[in-house]
């Protein structure tokens, strides 16, 4: 997505109908590639696949509040967040619908520790948990948390996003990981 992306998603927001057209393609390649970053990380046999992530962003980003764009991070952002809050729905869904039975046990270590490997299966909502009260601690720690986690996104685009440098985003990083790790440790 280059620099005209901004341009197009201004015109959106400013209510151009032809806008949403050439938007669309790039915005639906945009969220396909975060989401397969973002279910890379999920255990084999998920229900829920890629294309229905997707399909949910792109329907919640069309038929929500209308943004005021401000630039591709703005999306980026706003991305990573609805892959966050989806697969957080998704999570409560099934765990209400199997009752609490073979809900995954929370792994986030490795997650955490090596994002490009897939994990052992986590539990979405301790995660989405411990997020919250990390944002309530640190809240540019937990953005590159969600940035990088569900956003699938690098230190180098974080930076940008977050108008921050890049070592600053690393210890960001490295902060979170410590902090999500002795919250998510399971107690025996």
């Amino acid at each position: 997505m280059g620099d005209g992306l901004t341009g197009i998603l201004k015109a959106w927001s400013g209510g151009d109908a032809e806008a949403l057209e050439r938007l669309t393609p790039i915005v639906y390649g945009e969220l396909h590639r975060l989401a397969r970053m973002s279910m890379s990380r999920e255990r084999e046999g998920h229900l829920m696949q890629p294309s229905a992530l997707v399909n949910e962003a792109f329907v919640r980003l069309l038929g929500g509040a209308p943004v005021e764009w401000e630039s591709r991070n703005h999306f980026y952002a706003v991305s990573a967040l609805l892959m966050r809050q989806i697969l957080v729905d998704f999570a409560r869904a099934q765990v209400a619908q199997k009752r609490g039975e073979g809900a995954p046990h929370v792994d986030i270590s490795k997650a955490l520790e090596e994002p490009d490997r897939v994990p052992q299966p986590m539990d979405f909502l301790d995660l989405d948990a411990a997020l919250n009260d990390l944002a309530g601690l640190a809240p540019r720690q937990a953005k590159v948390v969600e940035l990088r986690y569900f956003g699938g996104l690098e230190n180098e685009e974080n930076a940008s996003i977050l108008e921050t440098s890049e070592p600053t985003v690393v210890r960001d990083w490295r902060a979170a990981r410590a902090w999500l790790f002795a919250r998510l440790e399971p107690k025996n």
